[in-house]
């Protein structure tokens, strides 16, 4: 199975029904849709908050969903063996708040800890590693593409300070 193609067939018919007005994303996947998400540890919020962005701001990309999920795949499938994230979600709550910030780099700890969770598949519902705040961080701070800080969180592990370095050589 070439799992890309199906990510992105699935995205392009979830566009289609938002854009034809069902806002109500439980409606939109099938049997086979929800074992295929299962498959690759995509959440179906998780996945219609990249269709609704898309629908309403034009960004991400499917191809920019599309990399993103492939590196939760890549990790729910290496590091989780294939078993979806356990321990406690990050909820609006416990998510840094928008003014932290680590080495100087304000928002920073917040983006941080979405991806880390998005890693884990442990991101509560209501909270989108890739949303606007997230976006506008990544293109201040070099343009860096989405899914290329995502692998770099899963390199540097819990060494938030790699991460900050690696950020500030983007804007080099």
């Amino acid at each position: 199975m070439h799992w890309n193609d199906h990510f992105l067939a699935l995205f392009d018919r979830c566009v289609a029904t938002y854009q034809a007005g069902n806002h109500n994303f439980v409606t939109y996947y099938g049997p086979e849709d929800l074992a295929f998400l299962a498959q690759i540890g995509c959440l179906t919020r998780e996945f219609f908050d990249f269709v609704e962005d898309f629908c309403e701001d034009g960004t991400p990309s499917a191809t920019t969903a599309l990399l993103i999920a492939a590196v939760r795949r890549d990790y729910f499938l290496s590091v989780q063996g294939g078993t979806p994230g356990a321990g406690p979600d990050l909820t609006r709550d416990d998510v840094p708040s928008f003014g932290e910030a680590l080495v100087g780099f304000h928002y920073l700890p917040r983006i941080l800890a979405k991806a880390r969770a998005k890693l884990r598949g442990t991101l509560d519902p209501d909270l989108m590693f890739g949303c606007g705040g997230d976006r506008n961080f990544l293109r201040k701070h070099g343009d860096i593409h989405p899914a290329d800080f995502l692998r770099q969180v899963w390199a540097a592990g819990d060494d938030d300070h790699r991460l900050a370095a690696w950020v500030c050589a983007q804007m080099a």
